[in-house]
């Protein structure tokens, strides 16, 4: 193991890929169009809506499993995303949710969120991961916990790596039990812990992008701009994320890590 050494190609690979999961975060993203901290469009958001979004953020994420656990056709190695076809869809999800008013949202945040994940799995595929394996379905799950540093967190407590490790050990063997069981639906308890999981920190993310579609200086970019911050910054997460495992089967986790951790980006 010592003596393994990374190629140039692959060293460029995971700069890159640290680059998109480390900077910036999804709020900065969103303060930047906004031109104010976030937590002032927090301000603005209904007690009422506020406490939808729990519901909305774990009926979204289960949609989104749902569409993981369907069967999707292999795609050549290497192919590119269709990143741009996902990103109009939920531009348009969020265009027409604008037009209803803030409840709409709720009723929104499923479809976009479903729409995201096969997103997900496009980026995962083009990586050459196989998506009906069921430790990738998981893994394109896990992408929604991916926020990115804020400027309120502790640093030592939202790397890439300490958010995988929250779930390394459900996830590790819960993928062979649920599928070999055939126990993988959204109904299994250990399914629901681990949506219950990501929910915890997908829902703040949630929370910031409704806040901000209801403050007024965002008015002219819409529920359609914010969507496209949204899904931009999770196919981000998805092509840093699933990078970095296809290295580790290259090279092992314990080396892409000790690299990863070195880099200066």
């Amino acid at each position: 193991m010592q003596d393994i050494q990374m190629t140039e190609v692959d060293l460029d690979q995971i700069r890159g890929a640290k680059r998109l999961l480390e900077h910036p975060s999804f709020t900065a993203r969103l303060t930047t169009a906004a031109g104010i901290p976030i937590e002032k469009a927090l301000k603005y958001l209904p007690v009422k809506i506020k406490r939808g979004l729990h519901f909305a953020t774990q009926k979204s994420l289960q949609s989104a499993y749902e569409l993981a656990l369907q069967t999707f056709p292999p795609q050549e190695i290497g192919w590119d995303p269709q990143n741009s076809k996902h990103r109009l869809s939920v531009m348009a999800t969020g265009g027409v949710s604008g037009l209803f008013g803030p409840w709409a949202l709720l009723v929104e945040l499923p479809i976009s969120t479903t729409i995201m994940m096969r997103s997900i799995m496009d980026v995962a595929q083009s990586e050459g991961h196989d998506i009906n394996d069921s430790d990738v379905k998981l893994a394109c799950l896990e992408v929604f916990a991916l926020g990115g540093p804020t400027p309120n967190d502790d640093g030592a407590a939202t790397g890439y790596f300490y958010t995988r490790a929250l779930f390394a050990r459900g996830f590790s063997n819960a993928a062979q039990t649920l599928f070999a069981n055939g126990t993988a639906g959204v109904a299994s308890p250990l399914v629901s812990k681990i949506i219950s999981q990501i929910a915890s920190r997908f829902e703040v993310l949630l929370t910031e992008k409704v806040a901000s579609q209801m403050l007024p200086v965002l008015g002219a970019i819409g529920g359609a701009g914010i969507n496209a911050i949204f899904i931009d910054h999770f196919q981000q997460m998805a092509r840093g994320h699933f990078t970095i495992r296809r290295l580790e089967k290259k090279y092992g986790q314990d080396f892409v890590r000790k690299f990863y951790d070195g880099l200066k980006v």
